[in-house]
């Protein structure tokens, strides 16, 4: 197995690339066919044996509280002698393999330790986020008892609380701080520096992540000791980090994300991880932070994006950015243009879900080929197909389907387990052949790929199909427009009407004339049927930790304001009250 990290490391450091690229493609079809040994341990076998045993000095993570500006910093040794400290202290407590740990603190670098530890330990890692409520952890703890649970104080409150209710005593509480009735983290630093590492099956569960519940109750991804190491082999691939470089994530370790690229991605390089603390994104604290640490690689969710490119750029030195990515939702092409002229770099879109690493995207070698607004090509490692309503492969460009991983040819390695304790999500999701993410997408001639919308969030106005990023890109393109959401509205007529959520750029106000000049940009740009139909101004939409909008709460709003003729003040415009349109036609 230490043959192929290594592998992966000699091509993300090619020059030429398109040498880059055939070998990339040629590896990850490899992967497809190899046989997977029946052990494998990722944190003894690749982090111990290739990266501590021969650059145990290297930085491995720097972490900043980008507020106070507090800084530590663990080489590769150190990170190591952490995460055994850690298990040795969880074992000595009767943690098995097998039991699972819930880690729910901000950015720290314990969460790097622990998740560490739980691989090497053979032990399930729940990664929480901090903005759970009571009753979110009281069904996650019902759901799945915890054995461990580590926690910042703030979180330690609201979980005792959760314990409490629903009655669960875990066999470890770990803070980080002081709290009564649990156990100083500081304690670990008493266990040995050794530690060894259980004997873990490749099939074994290592991952539990709870889905961010954007279209019902959140779901328990499993994923093995195969499925995210090796399987993050695409994303390290798609990324392009190389051993020399620094990169930096913006994402919180409560969601899977975090596992993909502040964990996994830099540390199967071999490179020096970042992770930068901060209670509020404050865009000029973290681009300032970027530009102290001399970041080169840098993937950001798409709400952070939003507000770097309305800043001014020019005042950071961002010169050591080779980099740039995003993943969660696409970006509007002119937030991609301002970006690259103030940096130099292109963000490269990449798409993946929970259940999967990285599986269509914007390779490293693609950069200048891409196609601002599009998400990328799919990656080799994955047999990507789009199949319409009835099961049936599109192969002709433009037409909207399904976006599905077939598995009667190969089951992609990255590819989730199972959602755990749930066979009917399971049976829904796998379908004859085939997976369904629960997106849409298109293609076009050249083989890029275009992001729809979920498959729940798809309009349905008459006879037509609406993808709501479509219409939200186009909004974005007026200056006044800082961010947009676009849901189906009810109608008794067409069914839904396509509604737009518009967040206006600060100076900005909402108001007739300028829903008007929207309506009229919009007519410019789209065909008739896809145009907003109504238009809100907000401050805010709502979203998940990882900037996704949630549009079915969106879809909700719409449906109880209708139902119980709610009529608060509201800035909203209808189309066809505007007689200087060339059509009131609904």
């Amino acid at each position: 197995m230490k043959a192929l990290f290594k592998e992966v490391i000699q091509i993300n450091t090619m020059a030429d690339n398109k040498e880059k690229q055939r070998c990339a493609n040629e590896f990850l079809v490899k992967l497809n066919a190899m046989e997977i040994p029946p052990y494998f341990n990722w944190t003894k076998e690749i982090f111990e044996e290739i990266h501590v045993k021969e650059t145990p000095q290297k930085k491995a993570l720097i972490w900043t509280n980008i507020e106070s500006l507090e800084i530590q910093e663990y080489t590769y040794e150190e990170l190591s002698i952490k995460g055994n400290k850690l298990l040795n202290y969880l074992q000595s407590q009767g943690v098995e393999k097998g039991n699972n740990m819930y880690m729910m603190n901000p950015i720290l670098p314990e969460t790097w330790f622990a998740t560490l530890a739980c691989i090497k330990g053979g032990i399930v890692a729940v990664p929480t986020a901090t903005t759970m409520t009571q009753r979110e952890l009281e069904f996650r703890f019902e759901t799945y008892p915890p054995n461990v649970i580590m926690a910042d104080e703030q979180s330690a409150e609201l979980i005792d609380l959760a314990l409490s209710e629903v009655s669960l005593t875990p066999k470890v509480k770990l803070v980080l701080g002081e709290k009564p009735g649990w156990t100083s983290y500081s304690q670990i630093d008493n266990e040995s520096e050794q530690a060894d590492a259980v004997q873990t099956k490749s099939s074994d569960l290592l991952f539990c992540f709870f889905t961010s519940g954007t279209t019902g109750l959140p779901k328990r991804v499993g994923h093995t000791a195969v499925s995210y190491p090796i399987g993050h082999l695409s994303t390290t691939i798609m990324l392009g980090i190389t051993p020399d470089d620094i990169h930096n994530n913006l994402s919180a370790p409560g969601w899977a994300k975090w596992a993909w690229s502040s964990f996994f991605a830099p540390l199967n390089a071999g490179a020096t991880t970042t992770g930068f603390c901060f209670q509020t994104l404050d865009g000029e604290q973290y681009l300032d932070a970027l530009s102290r640490h001399k970041v080169t690689t840098f993937c950001g969710p798409p709400t952070a994006w939003r507000v770097f490119v309305n800043m001014n750029l020019e005042s950071f030195d961002l010169s050591c950015l080779k980099q740039s990515m995003s993943a969660g939702e696409p970006l509007n092409p002119k937030m991609i243009e301002k970006w690259k002229e103030y940096t130099g770099t292109s963000i490269r879109d990449y798409y993946g879900q929970t259940e999967c690493t990285a599986m269509i995207g914007n390779f490293s070698w693609m950069e200048e080929q891409m196609k601002a607004g599009s998400f990328g090509v799919p990656s080799p490692m994955y047999d990507v197909v789009l199949v319409d309503n009835e099961g049936n492969i599109i192969d002709t460009p433009r037409n909207v389907g399904h976006i599905v991983v077939r598995t009667d040819k190969w089951r992609a390695l990255g590819l989730f387990k199972e959602y755990i304790g749930n066979p009917e999500k399971m049976t829904a999701v796998f379908v004859d052949h085939f997976y369904y993410t629960g997106d849409k997408a298109y293609f076009d001639e050249d083989g890029f790929w275009w992001f729809a919308g979920r498959a729940d969030d798809v309009i349905k106005s008459s006879d037509y199909r609406i993808g709501p990023f479509e219409v939200e890109s186009a909004l974005l393109e007026h200056y006044a427009v800082s961010e947009a959401a676009v849901v189906g509205a009810p109608d008794p007529k067409r069914y839904q009407l396509v509604k737009a959520y518009v967040i206006l750029s600060p100076t900005y106000e909402g108001n007739r004339d300028l829903a008007l000049e929207l309506f009229r940009h919009t007519i410019q740009i789209l065909p008739k049927f896809k145009i907003p139909r109504i238009i809100e101004f907000v401050d805010e939409v709502p979203k998940t930790i990882s900037g996704k909008i949630r549009r079915m709460q969106l879809r909700e709003n719409e449906k109880n304001r209708q139902e119980n003729d709610f009529s608060a003040d509201i800035q909203e415009y209808f189309y066809w009250d505007f007689p200087e349109l060339s059509s009131k036609i609904r």
